[in-house]
């Protein structure tokens, strides 16, 4: 399912960050919030990812477990899993339209005019709903903008993690480090462990600064937590004991951060009485996936959301180490709301060429207004129009085509291979 009427109207009331509107619904439902253990992660990077081992751990381990994500990259659907499967048609639709009847009751009684939920509110109220109502064990929450003003953390989770700070979302969260970390840190709340992930020193000194004064249990990468990387397999070690020789699906130096930061999760729930032993563990962290992370979308077609720079500059790490290709041509987009220079930056060096283009949602940004903001860059550019037209006219110039940017776009491109509507020419 891809639209719906009720989705369509909550979209038009735009962004609102706070936690009244959700805590005050969710109290007219009785708390389905409430119903079940809740994990809570953030950062810039690496939480989607995060999300997906632990979730996958847990699902090795015997538990029932919910997932709430964001973005989705083809399908509403996919920002709500029981056991890592996005929940159904039927039961998606039959939930949002019981909740919309709902709201709309419980919105009059409020003094503000308008719609009552903004779309992100909507679907976080959405999945609490659907998880209390299918009886999880456990819930996973991805926090969707900075933290302590996102509608997710109404929740009260008995683990928290922050796995990365970088520069991004600066005109909502702040233009500093230490400014991004306060917003993350909001998080935290008394109760619930923490764990970190690599981080800057002046966002790291913020996030311990805020557990210390909530007297919260505290792991660290370097400190309880160590990893060591070996031909392409990982040993992970926290304060319970470690893993040796994991090799993850994820790929990217990176996922070696983001599986210990899995692992530190992990083994402070199994602290809290949940039984996870060390071969679910194993599995979870070595089987999890994430659609639209250095992903190959057919041959010679890969795919990487990495719409800030902390994302680009790891996908150019790891494309930096595969074999070059004779011709190589990177297919990129953003929305208009970010600066695409820092992003395309670390790309450049690693591609033939650049072709621009853009996906239908309504945040990208055209062609045009890309190669004007690129127009100093040392690189080929060319307007290719709409990805329906662009994906494949370089899948014919190009021995392997980067599809890179917007994670809508590399949506966009999922749904034209995996549909057959584009395809690889046999000669490739």
């Amino acid at each position: 399912m891809i639209h719906h009427p009720v989705l369509d109207q909550a979209a038009s009331a735009g962004i609102k960050l706070g936690l009244e509107r959700v805590r005050s619904f969710l109290a007219f439902l009785g708390e389905p919030h409430r119903a079940y253990p809740t994990i809570h992660i953030g950062g810039t990077n690496g939480k989607g990812s995060v999300s997906s081992m632990v979730t996958a751990a847990l699902v090795d381990a015997g538990y029932r477990v919910g997932t709430n994500i964001s973005p989705h990259l083809e399908d509403v659907n996919e920002r709500i899993q029981l056991d890592g499967v996005p929940v159904d048609d039927a039961s998606f639709v039959e939930a949002l339209e019981h909740l919309d009847r709902a709201r709309w009751e419980w919105a009059r009684g409020l003094q503000d005019a308008g719609i009552p939920l903004t779309y992100f509110e909507l679907l976080t109220v959405l999945a609490m709903h659907i998880f209390a109502q299918r009886g999880v064990d456990v819930a996973v929450f991805e926090v969707g903008l900075g933290g302590r003003l996102d509608a997710t953390n109404v929740i009260q989770p008995v683990a928290t993690a922050v796995t990365s700070i970088g520069l991004d979302h600066t005109d909502v969260l702040g233009d500093t480090l230490a400014l991004i970390a306060a917003e993350k840190a909001g998080i935290l709340k008394r109760g619930a462990s923490v764990v970190l992930g690599a981080l800057p020193p002046e966002a790291r000194e913020v996030l311990e600064l805020r557990a210390r004064a909530l007297d919260l249990t505290l792991w660290r990468p370097g400190r309880e937590l160590m990893r060591e990387q070996r031909g392409g397999r990982w040993s992970l070690r926290g304060p319970d004991g470690g893993l040796n020789d994991v090799k993850l699906t994820l790929r990217g130096d990176h996922q070696g951060g983001n599986a210990l930061v899995a692992l530190g999760l992990l083994q402070s729930l199994r602290r809290q009485g949940f039984h996870i032993p060390d071969g679910a563990i194993r599995s979870g962290l070595e089987r999890a996936t994430i659609a639209g992370r250095i992903e190959t979308l057919a041959p010679g077609v890969i795919a990487d959301g990495c719409h800030n720079p902390q994302g680009a500059e790891a996908f150019a790490r790891w494309l930096a180490d595969q074999p070059r290709p004779a011709s190589r041509i990177l297919l990129f987009g953003m929305s208009h709301d970010r600066d695409p220079r820092p992003v395309i930056g670390p790309l450049l060096s690693l591609v033939d060429e650049v072709v621009l283009t853009r996906c239908a949602h309504p945040k990208a940004s055209e062609p045009s207004a890309l190669g004007a903001l690129l127009e100093d860059v040392d690189a080929v550019l060319s307007d290719g129009g709409p990805i329906e037209e662009a994906l494949p006219e370089v899948l014919t110039d190009a021995d392997e085509v980067i599809v890179a940017g917007s994670l809508y776009l590399v949506g966009a491109a999922r749904s034209l291979l995996r549909s057959g509507a584009v395809q690889r020419p046999r000669s490739s």
